[in-house]
């Protein structure tokens, strides 16, 4: 797969701040839906009955279609451009939330599975978009700062989603196996049908909002971004021999494995250690992720004066620590202790694709997609977790996103060096 390589410069025509605007409200949406994944997964493990791996296949479906779309979404920008890039991933967005509608009235697991896939293929297209885009528009050594200022968006989208959808999602009833055996057939179908039912409305909201905004993209001129066509070409491989590109990949394969572990799990360990109601712990995931939001506002400021893979080597050992307590904590304090993760967590993504892309120069598209499909991790390493949770506990299976930030520490300590 190769084309002829081209160098891309934000040009200094049209409105770059409605631009960078109007691209930062991209990063709320995908974070928005992605933070909602973590009430779903409880949720459907009530309305479907499934085992805690079973339920882990939500982020599967989700971050599988990260890793099959993410080249399709890069070679749909090199032809077409990145608004139409845009456009295609908020109208992939609005079926699959639609989707939700027939999912529920069915109550078949594999449909629900079917419409995460594609809202996550229309969000891979939107981050493979939005990502490189907003690193173009200004001075090349402010990119770090400006994807981290639009993160801090995708930051506030990470904390309203779980307080929304533990209000309209989750029911609040909670039955212990022994009392859903002692129901009726039909009580029981009543109850599974209700709790299928309350993902409806919020799903079709959430539809019309998205397409509200792809109208406005339609009808917003962004600014060019001028493609110069050089002699050399341009493929994967070109773009995976660049080491701290390739390594990137690997940091955040393992970092993105890492976060959904945390979040996902995070009601379902909740329960388990310290008795919290699905409610009471969606409004604490909720607050987690606000501490998210704070630290992605706080890792922009601290990357003026701390180089940014020291500030992701110095965040990945703090998560590590946390997690350890989690680990061997009893009570609330094992929670309070996954809590604060997220606020350590915020700076890792925008920080890892930032400097991965960093002195790409014409393998930047390729580099992009190659980042958007290592969010695969977050596919993988909840199978694992949920796995371990079926055979042992929750609590043991955080064992797995914490040797993931060992990755991660990697990365920023070494990984992250460019070979010229």
């Amino acid at each position: 797969m190769t084309h002829p390589t081209t160098a891309t410069t934000a040009t200094p025509t049209g409105n770059v701040k409605l631009a960078f605007a109007l691209i930062t409200s991209l990063f709320f949406l995908w974070a928005f839906v992605h933070n909602l994944e973590p009430i779903l997964i409880p949720h459907l493990k009530k309305a479907c009955q499934l085992t805690d791996l079973q339920s882990a296949l939500i982020d599967s479906s989700v971050y599988l279609a990260y890793f099959i779309m993410a080249i399709p979404a890069g070679l749909v920008m090199r032809k077409y451009g990145y608004k139409q890039g845009i456009l295609m991933g908020l109208g992939l967005y609005v079926i699959g939330a639609l989707l939700f509608v027939p999912a529920a009235n069915t109550r078949l697991y594999m449909l629900f599975l079917g419409a995460l896939f594609i809202i996550a293929s229309g969000c891979a297209f939107l981050e493979t978009a939005a990502n490189p885009y907003v690193t173009l528009l200004g001075p090349p050594e402010s990119a770090t700062t400006r994807l981290n200022l639009s993160q801090s968006f995708n930051g506030l989208g990470s904390f309203v989603a779980p307080f929304l959808g533990g209000k309209f999602i989750l029911s609040g009833v909670e039955h212990t196996p022994a009392e859903l055996a002692a129901m009726t057939p039909t009580a029981l179908n009543q109850y599974l049908q209700s709790e299928a039912d309350s993902v409806k409305l919020p799903y079709i909201i959430i539809a019309l909002v998205v397409l509200a905004v792809m109208a406005f993209f339609m009808f917003t001129k962004l600014p060019a971004v001028q493609e110069q066509v050089t002699g050399r070409v341009s493929s994967l491989r070109s773009a995976w021999r660049h080491r701290h590109l390739s390594g990137a990949v690997i940091a955040q394969f393992f970092y993105v494995g890492a976060q959904v572990c945390v979040t996902s799990f995070f009601i379902r360990f909740a329960k388990y250690t310290s008795n919290i109601p699905e409610k009471q712990a969606a409004a604490w995931l909720g607050y987690a992720l606000l501490g998210f939001l704070i630290g992605r506002f706080v890792g922009t400021y601290l990357t003026r004066f701390i180089p940014a893979n020291r500030l992701l080597m110095i965040c990945s050992l703090a998560c590590m620590v946390l997690l350890l307590g989690a680990l061997t904590f009893k009570s609330e304090l094992a929670v309070l202790a996954v809590f604060a993760v997220p606020f350590f967590e915020s700076v890792m993504f925008p920080t890892i694709f930032a400097l991965g892309i960093n002195k790409l120069g014409q393998d930047r598209e390729f580099g992009s997609s190659l980042l958007v499909m290592s969010v695969a991790g977050g596919a993988f390493f909840p199978l694992f977790m949920g796995l371990i949770s079926d055979q042992s506990n929750i609590q043991l299976a955080y064992i797995v996103p914490l040797l993931c930030f060992l990755v991660v520490a990697w990365y920023g300590w070494r990984g992250h060096l460019v070979k010229e």
